[in-house]
């Protein structure tokens, strides 16, 4: 972790309104996350959860509301400052050059050493050690351009965890993932919050939310409908709402939920946004 995130430190969206063109993607948002916790943001394809991404980062400017960082508006942090504090992993990336896989990760402690500074021994430890947690020690030679699409979204990931911010960001990062490197990532995540991180991630899938989240945010209709615990949120109604599939919550025997589709055909209760 920096320097600059050593302190508990904590990101906000305050009553964030934003829309494009008519249609309204949030509307009023209000989420705060605390260090050591893990949120899992749940939502529908077009939620609006990249979006709300986005305005967190600071890409994305909202019509009304604002994000502060330990309290301070974005906008009084330089992007070296933000960096330093808050690592993404985007939904997608194009790989505009044949990097090799190790000099991508390496990128990510730009925001430690700035971009004038050769990289130190100290900065290469940082990358061996996330390649090897990641289990992607095998990769490091090779060209970004020429590994798969799960290859290239764990370069990525190990690139934000190399970067050593106390907050980390990800959107959908289970994306071409197969289970193995599924469960390593969920389990890195656990480590890393209690270690006192901070993970905002984004998932399609409610099974990731409640094996790692400490936390999970519903959204939906451009608004947080549900905000809690997980076994307090995930129900078997709110899956039928959220993704029109009937399924049981079951507890393991480590006392953990477990979530069963239960093949039942059922009335897709989904629906288009009725917001203009």
């Amino acid at each position: 972790m920096t320097a600059a995130a050593t302190a508990t430190e904590y990101l906000e969206a305050r009553a964030v309104h934003f829309r494009r063109g008519m249609r309204v993607i949030l509307d009023d948002i209000t989420i705060r996350l605390h260090s050591g916790e893990i949120v899992a943001l749940l939502g529908a394809n077009g939620a609006g959860k990249s979006t709300l991404f986005r305005i967190m980062l600071g890409f994305f400017k909202p019509e009304r509301g604002e994000v502060r960082l330990n309290g301070k508006p974005l906008a009084d942090f330089s992007r070296r400052a933000l960096a330093q504090r808050i690592a993404y992993v985007p939904q997608a990336h194009v790989a505009p050059f044949p990097y090799k896989v190790r000099d991508v990760v390496l990128l990510g402690r730009l925001a430690e050493t700035g971009i004038f500074r050769a990289p130190q021994a100290a900065d290469r430890r940082a990358v061996d050690e996330v390649l090897e947690r990641l289990a992607i020690t095998h990769l490091a030679a090779r060209r970004y351009t020429e590994i798969s699409g799960g290859e290239r979204q764990l370069t990525l990931i190990a690139r934000a965890l190399a970067q050593g911010a106390s907050i980390l960001v990800l959107d959908e990062p289970m994306t071409g993932l197969d289970y193995g490197y599924q469960v390593r990532l969920l389990q890195h995540l656990v480590d890393l919050a209690g270690g006192g991180r901070t993970v905002l991630l984004s998932t399609h899938n409610p099974e990731h939310a409640v094996q790692a989240a400490t936390r999970i945010a519903v959204l939906r209709d451009g608004v947080i409908m549900a905000d809690g615990p997980p076994e307090q949120i995930i129900t078997p109604s709110l899956i039928r709402v959220l993704y029109g599939v009937a399924v049981s919550t079951l507890t393991n025997i480590e006392g953990r939920m477990v979530i069963v589709p239960t093949m039942e055909r059922v009335l897709d209760t989904r629906r288009e946004p009725t917001r203009p």
